[in-house]
């Protein structure tokens, strides 16, 4: 997918990427398929964070790191503009981590927060 930054929401680190590439390499067809990163009602905070290997949609936002295209619609841009997603393969909290300066609170697990 040959994708053009319009503007940075969503910064992906290169951990984070690594993991990305590796997971859409398992995907049955990865071709023109990025990550996408959205906001969705739910969780014990209001709003929660998910992500999901997807095809660029007309109104999406697109920037490219580390060879991964980043996808996020217009209305989950408000709540994650700067925020940064990581990756740590720590035995203990491992995992995707999202540091978001949108969230005035989140919940424990950190899937969810409250803008």
């Amino acid at each position: 997918m040959s994708a053009t930054a319009t503007e940075t929401v969503v910064i992906l680190t290169e951990p984070a990427a690594n993991e990305i590439k590796t997971m859409l390499a398992a995907e049955s067809d990865p071709s023109n398929k990025g990550l996408r990163v959205y906001v969705e009602s739910g969780g014990c905070s209001g709003l929660q964070y998910q992500m999901q290997f997807d095809e660029k949609r007309a109104d999406d936002i697109v920037s490219e790191f580390f060879g991964v295209n980043v996808l996020v619609d217009s209305f989950s841009a408000g709540y994650l503009k700067g925020a940064i997603i990581d990756f740590s393969d720590a035995l203990t909290g491992g995992g995707f981590k999202i540091k978001n300066p949108n969230a005035h609170s989140s919940c424990g697990c950190g899937k969810s927060f409250e803008a």
